[in-house]
């Protein structure tokens, strides 16, 4: 069993920045794939970003060069730094591990708001 414990939401102006941080338990985190997805009100749940345990990442259109995602093995933590924010990131923002199941963080709010 994982369990995913996110943090670092908040609300932000446009323009801003925020570090999302994902700490996992268990002892075999350098072998998940670790992803970020967000649900926006009255859209489906989309990804973000995702990253193997290798370290390759891909991003949805809609953040690449504005988004990065990282993880530190050493602290079970997957980060997503998200710069230049727009209202439209407004979302709540889940953190997910797969290896031979998938798990879900509790999610946390991001608000880009004036």
């Amino acid at each position: 069993q994982v369990q995913l414990v996110e943090s670092g939401g908040g609300l932000v102006q446009p323009g801003g920045s925020l570090r999302l941080s994902c700490t996992a338990s268990g002892s075999i985190f350098s072998s998940y794939v670790m992803a970020w997805y967000r649900q926006a009100p009255g859209k489906q749940r989309e990804l973000v970003a995702v990253i193997s345990s290798g370290g390759s990442t891909n991003y949805a259109d809609s953040v690449k060069g504005r988004f990065t995602i990282s993880r530190d093995s050493a602290k079970n933590t997957v980060f997503l730094q998200m710069s230049s924010l727009k209202p439209e990131d407004t979302a709540i923002y889940y953190c997910n591990a797969a290896l031979l199941k998938v798990y879900w963080g509790q999610g946390t709010q991001v608000t880009v708001s004036s």
